[in-house]
């Protein structure tokens, strides 16, 4: 039957996270900082400029997150080929569980994703750079 879908978001989730490290915002909120840990943004763009943004945290939207990963694809962005550990999140936990579990089963690792996202990140006291904060390019 057309546009059957045999395995949904649920599944694919309970998979991801039982595959992936999981931390909890206060143990992130701990890592951040640490030169040897880069935390990755996947939300859209539209999302950092309404929300605001992780000091320092790298931009790779979900959408090229994989090319971005692979060296050998055109796109591939050369912090992913660091010897540190990547911590993702989005804005709730769900697009960053599935997009951990992906690039771990890519190869790149140390790998986790934090839980409850931006979102949490910000209720817990997470540093953010808010809005408007960053300066203007001249």
């Amino acid at each position: 039957m057309a546009g059957q879908i045999t395995k949904g978001y649920k599944a694919l989730l309970e998979e991801a996270n039982a595959a992936i490290e999981t931390l909890e915002v206060g143990e992130a909120v701990a890592l951040h900082g640490d030169p040897g840990v880069v935390f990755v943004d996947i939300r859209d763009i539209r999302e950092l400029e309404r929300e605001g943004r992780v000091p320092g945290a790298v931009h790779a939207p979900r959408g090229m997150l994989e090319f971005w990963v692979d060296p050998e694809s055109p796109y591939f962005k050369p912090v992913f080929g660091e010897d540190k550990r990547f911590v993702f999140f989005c804005a709730a936990g769900w697009r960053s569980a599935l997009a951990t579990h992906a690039v771990q089963q890519m190869g790149l690792a140390p790998v986790a994703h934090v839980a409850g996202g931006f979102g949490a990140w910000r209720e817990a006291g997470g540093p953010v750079d808010l809005p408007g904060s960053e300066p203007k390019k001249a």
